[in-house]
């Protein structure tokens, strides 16, 4: 479990984060939305101890990160959105050196490593310089890197980024898997549509700090924008009895009622039926995160 309480973060010249707070709980994925510069990288940076809050406080598994960072980072897998390396290291030597603070013996963490090495397909570049890796190996390294502990918690900053579709399918279907672990898990990313089928709650950032955290009820009924309809032999008529219906546009392809969810979709279609219009497309259209997210934003 991780709680961030209050967190503010200020550096030299600005206020990354202001009065942030975020709880993660056991076997629960929280996405963290926002647009560059909204202070989600500060957040995960903070959360994992490598930068030290300006005020606020955050706890990993009941470990402060200030006053018992040890304790508190044995319980913490992170994978930044940028992985750097030592670039001359080897991948298993590296992978051993960090189960060593996890207080993994030698043996079983060189095991570990290649069975883990295995899993992201990387093993048949074991020998290979960490500096001749691909950004997409280079990412599947780093997942190893934040899993090799067995941690209870882990902070994912955008990294999806850079990964192809199968690789996408595969830290989606890796974090479902911990999830089902009862890991606690922070996701950040600008892909919102893989923030909406994963997580249980999305905070979204802006400005540093929190301005609407959405449940998976609210995922699933964000409201509703119109209703989107396409016919096949259009004209002024049939245009005359969407205006009936509300204000109405067109994109050249659909015509989209405004109706905030008022509209009786099956008596506008016995409308247009009635009236020979080839109806082969009608339905109720709800606002997508991607919507909901730049309306609140702005």
């Amino acid at each position: 479990m991780i709680e961030i309480l209050h967190l503010s973060k200020s550096f030299k010249n600005f206020k990354a984060v202001s009065d942030l707070n975020l709880e993660i709980n056991n076997g629960q994925i929280m996405g963290l939305a926002g647009l560059n510069g909204a202070g989600k990288t500060t957040t995960i940076r903070a959360a994992c101890g490598i930068i030290f809050p300006t005020s606020g406080t955050i706890t990993v598994n009941n470990f402060d990160i200030v006053k018992e960072k040890i304790k508190a980072s044995r319980n913490i897998g992170w994978v930044p959105e940028l992985p750097n390396f030592e670039p001359d290291a080897r991948p298993v030597p590296l992978l051993k050196y960090y189960a060593g603070f996890y207080g993994i013996k030698p043996d079983e963490a060189e095991k570990n490593a290649i069975e883990m090495m295995k899993q992201f397909d990387i093993y048949n570049y074991r020998n290979r310089k960490l500096k001749y890796y691909s950004q997409g190996m280079k990412k599947r390294f780093a997942l190893i890197a934040a899993m090799i502990g067995n941690p209870d918690n882990y902070l994912f900053d955008e990294t999806l980024n850079g990964l192809d579709p199968n690789g996408v399918k595969e830290v989606r279907d890796l974090i479902i898997n911990l999830k089902k672990q009862g890991k606690s898990i922070l996701l950040s990313s600008h892909i919102l549509s893989e923030l909406q089928n994963v997580a249980d709650k999305i905070a979204i950032v802006k400005n540093g700090s929190v301005v609407k955290t959405l449940s998976r009820d609210d995922l699933m009924h964000l409201g509703t924008t119109g209703t989107k309809i396409h016919i096949k032999n259009p004209d002024a008529g049939m245009e005359k009895i969407l205006s009936e219906f509300g204000e109405f546009t067109s994109d050249g392809t659909y015509y989209y009622i405004k109706n905030n969810g008022e509209v009786d979709v099956s008596e506008l279609n016995r409308q247009l039926v009635i009236k020979n219009y080839r109806v082969d497309y009608i339905s109720m259209e709800n606002e997508t995160l991607e919507d909901y997210f730049l309306n609140m934003v702005k």
